[in-house]
Parts: C-alpha cells; sequence; structure tokens
C-alpha cells in the first residue's frame, strides 16, 4: 500500500466529519449566513500568504529539483491565483481588509512553517499536502452530491471542484509517496503524524469560522 493511502485511512473518520460540518453543509447548498463567510474569506487569505511561505521553503530544501519547480509553482499559486479568487470575494461580499490573524489560522500555520524549516523536508512534504487533498475531496463532494441554484459560493466549490486543481492534489500526492518509498520508517511515521496533524487542523479552520471563534 502507497503512503498515501495509509495515511488517508488514518484521517478518513476526520474527513467524513468535516463532511457534516454545518460550516461545509450551508456552505454547499447556499445557506450559509454571510458573516460567517467574510471571517473564513479573511482568515484563509491570510493563511495563504503563510502556506506560500512554507511551500516556498520546502521548495528550498526539496532533494529534487522536479520537487523544488513543482514546489515553488504551488507557492505562486497560493499567493497569486487562490488570492486572486478573494479579491474577488472581498468585492462580492462587501470585506475591505483581511483584519487579525485568529487562533485556528495562527495555530495552523505556524505549525506548517515551523514543520517546513525544521523537520526533515518529506515530513514537511506532508504537512502540506491536507490542504491540498482535503479541499479538492471537499470540492469533489459538493460538484458529486449537493446541486444548489444561486448559491453564492459557487465560485469557491468550483475552484475547488476543478480539474485544474485535481491535477496539482495528484501532482502532490505523487511526489509524497516517491519520497516516502526512498526515506526511512522513521521518517514515514513522521510524515504520518504531521499528515493527521494538520487534517486535524483543517477542521478546526471551518468550526472557527463558522464559530466565529477569535482571541479572547
Amino acid at each position: 500500500m502507497k503512503w498515501s493511502e495509509t495515511a488517508w485511512n488514518r484521517i478518513e473518520e476526520r474527513y467524513q466529519s468535516i463532511l457534516t460540518m454545518p460550516f461545509i453543509l450551508k456552505l454547499s447548498d447556499g445557506s450559509l449566513p454571510i458573516e460567517k463567510f467574510q471571517f473564513y474569506m479573511a482568515q484563509d487569505s491570510l493563511y495563504l500568504e503563510h502556506f506560500g511561505r512554507a511551500l516556498s521553503l520546502i521548495a528550498a530544501r526539496a532533494h529534487h529539483i522536479g520537487d523544488t519547480l513543482a514546489y515553488m509553482r504551488y507557492a505562486e499559486t497560493a499567493i497569486l491565483v487562490e488570492n486572486a479568487l478573494h479579491e474577488s470575494y472581498f468585492e462580492d461580499f462587501g470585506l475591505t481588509e483581511k483584519g487579525k490573524m485568529q487562533p485556528a489560522c495562527h495555530h495552523y500555520v505556524h505549525f506548517l512553517k515551523s514543520t517546513a524549516a525544521l523537520d526533515p523536508v518529506e515530513v514537511g512534504m506532508a504537512s502540506v499536502l491536507p490542504c491540498f487533498w482535503i479541499y479538492k475531496k471537499v470540492g469533489d463532494h459538493i460538484c458529486s452530491h449537493i446541486q444548489a441554484e444561486n448559491n453564492p459560493y459557487q465560485k469557491w466549490i468550483d475552484t475547488y471542484g476543478s480539474e485544474e486543481f485535481a491535477e496539482a492534489v495528484n501532482k502532490a500526492i505523487v511526489i509524497c509517496d516517491r519520497i516516502a518509498e526512498g526515506t526511512t520508517p522513521a521518517i514515514r511515521e513522521k510524515m504520518t503524524e504531521a499528515f493527521i496533524t494538520a487534517s486535524i487542523m483543517e477542521y478546526h479552520f471551518w468550526e472557527a469560522a463558522y464559530e466565529l471563534r477569535k482571541w479572547i
């Protein structure tokens, strides 16, 4: 069994719980209150800036030049392309600024950047994979199972349910499987642990948006 298959099996229950979260269900049918989506988009825009930095760190440390180029492109996409989506949503939903980074986002980005900088690069690659993979799976699920007319969040759904995004995700999975196969059992286990931790943080990121969770 490939590393990615083993790692996903470890988070399958968590992924299923994501699909039934109020944030995801209401986003899917268009009933999510605007203030919750505004909170999410502001935090996600801040997240993507730091996610891009984590990807850049991984690119600089990758052992193979092909992987360096791949993660450089991922970083560019995170910072430029996806932020362009956020900018259009800022206009559509009346947001003028990103505001302050709140606890769930703060915890997540610091975990990713410290892992990308200080742990073996293989572990860094595993830590950023859930952001790709879970978003793709959620986008696919919504596109396949939930149809809502005039959904104000359709642009978000289309982005993560697209073939272009699928190609990027699949490439990231292939890279992780290849580097996992070539490393030690101890590092593979650390890869899995980082993958699980990031998956849990994905859940809490959406939960925090629904609850509008801020610093006390």
